[in-house]
């Protein structure tokens, strides 16, 4: 197994176990507690292989849907429900950070530019926490915090700076992954977050 598909592998099963207990939480049968699974796990590597011209993954690698599987499966054996708390932000930050670095790892190897090798990497790291949420009928934390996303852009751009200084796949994907992880802990931390707009008018 390679670095990139065993990022892909790990980030599926983090992010398919996130989903299904935030899907439990709300309520949700089993059929919609494995629907969500799927759309928080897969949609990102998705929507990043369509933007490349490739299949999406779990289309050629049966282990992907054997991971989401597995999540759903150990959800509803356990048959706990956990309000969002520090596990699942735990977990959510360990999957938002091995996606943003897979995505922009394969963005590389088909040889695009470094730009869209970022954006790339956001794109699947960001897209599936926020359609879990929007199907959940949560308030999606990528809208009104920016921690996720700019966690995931702090990582791919460190990713592509050490690729772009020919550093090993692997370091290049443990400092870039520690950096998403310390950003999104930082801000959490210290309640860091960009200027909200207001529509309060100003008496002139």
């Amino acid at each position: 197994m390679d670095l990139l598909h065993g990022l892909d592998l790990l980030s599926t099963f983090v992010f398919a176990l996130v989903g299904a207990r935030v899907a439990a939480d709300k309520g949700l049968d089993y059929g919609g507690i494995a629907f969500i699974a799927a759309i928080a796990s897969v949609s990102g590597g998705t929507l990043r292989n369509v933007f490349l011209g490739l299949k999406p993954i779990w289309i050629t690698d049966p282990s992907i849907i054997t991971a989401v599987i597995l999540a759903v499966f150990i959800t509803l054996v356990l048959r706990r429900v956990t309000h969002i708390g520090k596990t699942l932000l735990v977990m959510d930050t360990f999957g938002l950070a091995i996606a943003t670095i897979s995505g922009t790892q394969l963005a590389f190897e088909q040889n695009i530019d470094w730009y869209s090798a970022i954006l790339l990497g956001v794109i699947t790291a960001v897209t599936g926490g926020l359609l879990r949420d929007v199907l959940c009928q949560l308030e999606p934390v990528l809208l009104h915090r920016e921690t996720i996303g700019t966690s995931s852009l702090m990582g791919a751009i460190t990713f592509v700076v050490l690729t772009e200084l020919s550093a090993a796949n692997s370091i290049s994907a443990i400092l870039a992954g520690s950096v998403v992880v310390l950003t999104r802990v930082l801000s959490i931390r210290f309640d860091l977050h960009l200027p909200k707009f207001s529509s309060k008018s100003r008496d002139n």
